[in-house]
């Protein structure tokens, strides 16, 4: 009898990586729920070291935050290549903005997170569990995506944050998760946001994950990912009708150092992908 428990505890173990290896779609989504595991884990983990270290909600909990998160990459058998991580060594706050892939995006934000930074999230996080509690501890502001005009109170406020508290704020302009290889146009939410605070925006680039993670063809193996910090951009001289064509600069200069780190050729503009038909404010 004992055998037998030996047997089928070795099963357990050992079904998972023998499926792994004879479906594609088995891997993907095991990796993805596995994924999603860690991270409710980690967060619960992080929970009371937040509390017990900083006493409730406050930006300083992002650094234990950050190194619960990191982890994860060796499980999954990702790794990074940055470069110019020194750009974000600024004084006082600033925009930083970021292409944003996938839900792995998570572990690259916080392999390079920068002291005093918090991010723009959808108010939906809060409710997910340990990860919305974490999340909440660590000083991320929630917007209600649905509601603009809510959205575009909270901005102001968090205009006045940045200057008051010394912060800097991660947000993803093209608003929405896109694996598509390329990417969205941006939304102009960052772009006020670093006018009305009058603090400067560092573009951050990661190459494209589609050659390890592709949710189209079930494709989730290990890769490295390249990331580039580029240099601040001081828009002290800019008004608000420069806005527009800050965004479009800001995207085109991305947008090539994605491909270069991706190591494709730059398609025509002509060929980004499409704009949404609903957008988000960030």
């Amino acid at each position: 009898m004992d055998l037998w428990w030996l047997f089928w505890c070795a099963m357990v173990f050992l079904a998972p990586l023998i499926l792994m290896e004879i479906s594609s779609t088995f891997k993907f989504h095991f990796k993805i729920v596995s994924y999603c595991i860690m991270c409710v884990i980690l967060s619960a983990a992080a929970v009371p070291v937040c509390l017990l270290k900083n006493g409730g909600r406050t930006v300083e909990n992002m650094k234990i935050i950050s190194a619960f998160t990191r982890t994860i990459k060796y499980i999954l058998g990702i790794r990074f290549e940055v470069k110019g991580l020194e750009n974000l060594k600024v004084d006082g706050p600033c925009v930083i903005i970021s292409n944003h892939q996938s839900v792995l995006d998570m572990m690259g934000l916080m392999e390079i997170l920068p002291d005093r930074c918090v991010q723009i999230a959808k108010k939906e996080l809060m409710y997910a569990g340990s990860v919305g509690l974490v999340t909440y501890l660590g000083g991320v502001i929630y917007i209600n995506r649905k509601r603009t005009s809510d959205a575009k109170s909270i901005m102001a406020g968090v205009a006045q944050a940045m200057t008051s508290d010394n912060l800097k704020v991660w947000i993803y302009p093209e608003g929405t998760r896109n694996n598509s290889g390329d990417l969205l146009p941006f939304k102009k939410g960052a772009f006020h946001l670093a006018l009305q605070a009058q603090v400067p925006i560092i573009p951050v680039v990661y190459s494209s994950f589609t050659s390890f993670y592709d949710r189209r063809k079930n494709l989730f193996t290990g890769g490295t990912i390249k990331v580039e910090v580029l240099p601040k951009i001081d828009i002290s001289e800019l008004k608000e009708d420069d806005i527009a064509p800050l965004s479009d600069r800001c995207f085109s200069e991305m947008r090539q150092v994605f491909f270069q780190l991706s190591g494709k050729p730059l398609p025509p503009a002509s060929q980004t992908a499409p704009r949404r038909s609903k957008p988000h404010l960030n």
